[in-house]
Order: C-alpha cells, then structure tokens, then sequence
C-alpha cells in the first residue's frame, strides 16, 4: 500500500465461512484508530462475501458483510479472513476472484487459515507465507512450493499473511508504520493497550506434540526436560540418562525430527526466553544471562548477536524507545485538528445521504468514514501528526 496523503487506502476483507472473528477485528481495529490519530481518512475498509449474504464466524456470530465480491469497489489491498475448517470453506468463486486481483496488481493478504486459500489459487508461491500453527503441517503437505515460517506474521513483497489471533494486529502496525510513520503505529498501540509490537523475527509458540505427534515420546520428554530447565541447563548425557536412550540416539533424534543439534535447539530455547525477558521485564542484562543459563554476558551477548543479528543490549533500547515514542508522537495542534475535522463534512454529508441499503451496483459507504466522524470528539482525534 502506497501511502498517499490525499487518497486513502481502499482494503477488502474476504470473510470465508467460519472466519475467527479475532483475526478479523485485530485486522481492522488499527486502521480505524490510524484514522482517528491521523484525523482524516488514511484507510477505508470493505468487508465482503461472494454474493453478499450473511456469514457465521467461528464463535457462531453471524456478520452481515458491506457487498459482494462481484460489486466490491476497486480495492488497493485484498485480505483472506479464514478460520475453522479452513479446506471446506474455500471454495472455486474465492479462487476466481483471487486470481483476479493479482492479475489486476492488486496487494494480497491473509489472517488465520485464510493463506490455504491464496496457496490454493497459487499466489504464494516463492513468498514467506505464515499460517496459523495448526495448519502447517497440512499446508506444507498440501502446498510443498509454498515457503511457510513459523512466524507470527510475513510481509513478502505483494503478500502479506498472518498467523491469527492477534497476531494481525501486529502485522497491520507494521504496515502502517512503514506507510505513515514510527509515531502512529506507536500511538495505535498506545490506545490498544500493547505493550509492544511484535515484529516480523517473532515466532508463534508451536507446540512440539502438534509436530511430532504421539510417535516420538521421547523426544518430546526431552525437549520438555529442556524447557523446564533453562537457568541450569542439563547436561545432553544427564538428558539421555533421564529418558533412557544413548548420546546418540539423542542426537539422531533432533538431527531427524528437528533439523538440529541437541544443543543448538537447547540455546534457542534459552535464548528466545531471554529475548521475552528483555522484552517484557526491567531485569538487568546480567540477570536475563544468569536467568538463561548463560555463566558470563560477553557469552550471552555473543550468542544473542549471532541469533538475532543484534546484541541484548540494542534489543533492550529498541524496546523502550517503542514504548515512549508515543510521548513526543501525541501532539496537540488545533490547526490541524481543525482542518481534520473540516475535511469531514463533504465525506460524512455523502454518507448520510445515502441509504444504508446500497443498491447492486453502487459501492457501500465505507464504515471507516461512520467510525472517523464518531471519533471526531474523543481526546486523541487528530493527535499524532503525520
């Protein structure tokens, strides 16, 4: 999405059957309050189903969609809204229409289980695509050119997928940072009460069982020994001894399982804790390293530096400026507040105007104009200058 200061950006949501309504609102919610901290239009937003008609989420809640697909207004972006039953739920028209928005240079996106359906009209072949967890396993069978990350979310050139839950919300910022500035995705975290955005490196939490099944117990009391014991990490033939295997039985079990050492997959356990730790906590780096099992911090930091690609240190500073930026970003200038709220009038005199029952071939109004014009008298209206 090309940030432009005159023109919003136009973006549809494809609600498939039983979509997770938490993708949905993590998707949508930061547009609305980019809105509202910009004080003008920056993003307008359409839901849409093949024909129209209501949907059910997954929690059973029926949404009634803005328009169809075939009626939907030009769109500078497309997201796919998957959820439950992911297979069933996709079906030959969404393929169609896909595939049409790419042949037209449209941005593709998805949240949830909603990439299956980008793979399945082959439009994520040769990006980094991520998907919730669940799936994976079937995705990667299913679609062996798509290149799939555990990360929480991938933005690959005109692709850009999440993996669910909130996970959309932290793509969505990211997006909105890069078009609009540091300061108003700060600002929109801010108001949503995160703590930080999470960035494009963060992993979902899979769970082993989910990869491995029930057919290698062993290796899952293994890891599950590792876990447990990250401040005084075990020695790998103390590991073996517990489960009853050999050193190499060990190892042959990571190699073939995980694609790794024992001892490599021990580090990162014990240094994504450590990144959680800087993250998340006021603890020294000295006590993360002692914390991580780490004898001395020219180690951890070497290690983490190697990991990472950044020292604790630097990952530390990161942090907290992200979470005092919104001080210098809230700026109030009643100019610009003024000119925000004047800019109004002519969209939402339009939107009053017409009936909330838009005939087949007049694109709806966009709820982004209804949700701005209802923000216009709250505190941050027009706050964060862009």
């Amino acid at each position: 999405m090309a940030s432009d200061a005159r023109q919003p950006q136009t973006i549809g949501f494809l609600l498939l059957d039983s979509f997770t309504l938490i993708s949905l609102a993590s998707a949508v919610e930061p547009l609305r309050m980019a809105n509202q901290l910009a004080g003008r239009e920056l993003y307008r937003w359409y839901t849409l189903t093949l024909e129209g008609a209501p949907v059910r989420a997954s929690d059973g809640l029926q949404v009634t969609p803005d328009i169809s697909t075939e009626f939907c207004p030009p769109l500078d972006m497309a997201i796919v809204c998957g959820g439950v039953g992911i297979q069933r739920a996709v079906q030959r028209p969404h393929i169609s229409w896909l595939q049409a928005q790419a042949r037209s240079g449209r941005r593709l996106g998805a949240v949830c289980t909603g990439s299956w359906a980008l793979a399945q009209a082959g439009l994520l072949e040769g990006h980094e695509t991520s998907i919730h967890w669940e799936c994976l396993a079937a995705m990667q069978e299913a679609f062996p050119r798509v290149p799939l990350t555990t990360r929480l979310f991938s933005i690959d050139q005109e692709r850009a997928t999440a993996s669910g839950g909130t996970a959309p919300m932290d793509m969505m910022l990211t997006m909105i940072g890069r078009e609009h500035g540091r300061e108003l995705a700060a600002g929109i975290s801010e108001m949503f009460i995160c703590d930080r955005v999470r960035g494009e490196q963060d992993q979902q939490r899979v769970p082993l069982k989910h990869v491995l099944g029930t057919t290698q117990p062993k290796l899952l009391e293994i890891v599950a020994l590792m876990e447990a014991n990250l401040e005084e990490p075990i020695g790998l033939d103390e590991l073996a001894h517990y489960v009853d295997v050999s050193r190499r039985q060990l190892e042959r079990l990571f190699q073939r399982y995980l694609h790794c050492s024992p001892s490599r997959y021990y580090l990162k356990l014990r240094l994504t804790r450590a990144r959680q730790l800087l993250k998340q906590t006021a603890l020294s780096i000295i006590e993360v390293a002692s914390a991580c099992g780490f004898v001395s911090t020219p180690h951890f930091s070497k290690c983490y530096r190697e990991y990472f690609g950044m020292p604790p240190r630097d990952e530390r500073l990161g942090s907290e400026r992200g979470t005092s930026v919104m001080e210098t970003a809230c700026r109030a200038d009643g100019d610009h507040r003024l000119s925000g709220i004047t800019s109004l009038e002519g969209l939402l005199h339009s939107a009053i105007g017409k009936s909330s029952l838009h005939v087949a071939n007049e694109a709806p109004v966009s709820s982004a104009i209804l949700a701005l014009a209802n923000a216009r008298g709250e505190p941050t209206y027009a706050s964060v200058r862009i």
